[in-house]
């Protein structure tokens, strides 16, 4: 399995095997967004994109609802222009009524109240890394840093 990756435009730093997303989206066969919504994220995903990926290619948005377009993504999965999509939460939760990802009736399409991650096998570790974190931090080795 080959992994690439999309840095932002702005960020200070591009690392080694940063690909353009209109030269990304061709080559892939899952799609996983995974960036905090902001200005400069908004809806990278619209109307073209899904257009430059494959038929056979599954989009996985776990982080935002606002980083796709819900009507263009609406679309796509009913013109069979991806093969499917798991969005872990909708651009409003609870979904609001017109959004037409809920009303899409898509069978290649799942939606999750903001839940995914949390399934009964990983409950109990994600209980435990606070404490954990906690005890490390104490004792001048702080662990799972994010900068």
């Amino acid at each position: 399995m080959l992994g690439v990756f999309l840095d932002r435009d702005s960020a200070v730093e591009h690392r080694d095997g940063r690909l353009a997303l209109s030269a990304l989206l061709p080559c892939v066969d899952v799609l996983s967004l995974h960036c905090p919504l902001t200005p400069e994220t908004y809806q990278p995903i619209s109307a073209p994109e899904p257009a430059l990926m494959r038929h056979d290619a599954v989009l996985i948005n776990t982080a935002r609802g606002g980083l796709a377009d819900e009507n263009a993504l609406a679309n796509a999965l009913h013109q069979g222009a991806l093969a499917g999509a798991g969005i872990d939460v909708p651009s409003t939760a609870p979904p609001v009524a017109g959004n037409p990802l809920p009303a899409a009736d898509s069978p290649n399409l799942i939606i999750t109240p903001h839940s995914a991650r949390g399934s009964c096998e990983s409950r109990p570790r994600l209980a435990g890394q606070p404490v954990e974190n906690i005890h490390h931090y104490l004792d001048g080795a702080p662990t799972r840093v994010v900068h």
